[in-house]
């Protein structure tokens, strides 16, 4: 049960955000920004998430206590919009829905290929 917990703890900030590949790695800002969201809401969500729906700040600043990570948050919303990197946010639910259908996508090819019969042994 800890394991599904964990789970819907960590998919809600990462499944379909982009995964940087490429010659060039990204300075360190926009590697942590731009491979994560942020899960809005308030109080309930904090404790029910335990301070990872603040994903983007916890990469930033990976030793922060938790319970300064949401008054971080304005400061690096604002810090990245001067610098033009797309900050992501969603709530809850929506958060989820984007994870299912990035894992949906991501599954296609294998559906695909069930419904063209078995492959044969070589």
């Amino acid at each position: 049960m800890f394991g599904v917990y964990l789970g819907c703890s960590f998919a809600p900030n990462h499944k379909g955000m982009p995964t940087l590949t490429g010659a060039k790695e990204p300075d360190y800002l926009r590697k942590q920004v731009l491979t994560s969201r942020n899960v809005r809401g308030g109080p309930v969500t904090d404790i029910a998430l335990g301070g990872l729906n603040y994903q983007i700040e916890h990469h930033l600043f990976p030793s922060m206590p938790c319970a300064n990570l949401r008054l971080a948050q304005p400061i690096v919303r604002d810090f990245c919009a001067e610098r033009g990197v797309e900050y992501a946010e969603a709530g809850l639910v929506e958060s989820y829905a984007i994870a299912l259908r990035h894992m949906h996508a991501v599954g296609e090819p294998l559906r695909a290929r069930d419904q063209r019969g078995p492959r044969r042994q070589e």
